[in-house]
């Protein structure tokens, strides 16, 4: 039995992209709004399809579609992360509200927060990811940029 895989389709539609980037928008602002002195959010939805055939024949159509959140928050040097699944309002202030929970509760870590946006890749677009798009935004809770989100779309 092999396992062929069929290529995903992405986020092509422009829509979507907006109401990606308006999830992690309002999730940074929230985690703002909670005290929080950084931040760091990733969003995602996949889709994907696998055949499996045994002697020429298919045996199985697999269909995948995924999404999901997560967040990491810093109080200072400390810092806590959630994530989910449900991208509905009510769970992404508890996805938020989770995170912050986790942090305010966890020792202080020299190491921790979020590295000098100096210091950090470029985003590019590799011939292996041919067809995603890969946006970065930085959100600002002090003077510095202190918050970032990647979205891959």
């Amino acid at each position: 039995m092999s396992n062929v895989p069929v290529a995903s389709p992405t986020v092509a539609d422009q829509a979507a992209r907006e109401r990606l980037a308006s999830i992690v928008e309002s999730v940074l602002a929230e985690a703002k709004k909670s005290g929080a002195s950084a931040a760091e959010a990733g969003v995602n939805i996949s889709q994907g399809l696998t055949l499996s055939v045994r002697l020429g024949e298919v045996e199985t159509v697999e269909h995948t579609r995924d999404k999901g959140l997560g967040l990491t928050v810093y109080f200072g040097q400390r810092s806590g992360s959630a994530s989910t699944t449900d991208l509905s309002p009510n769970a992404l202030r508890d996805t938020v509200r989770a995170a912050c929970t986790i942090a305010k509760y966890t020792a202080q870590d020299d190491c921790s927060g979020l590295a000098d946006p100096s210091l950090l890749a470029k985003a590019r677009v590799y011939p292996l990811t041919k067809g995603w798009k890969c946006t970065a935004t930085a959100t600002d809770f002090s003077a510095k940029p202190r918050a970032r989100a990647i979205v891959f779309l």
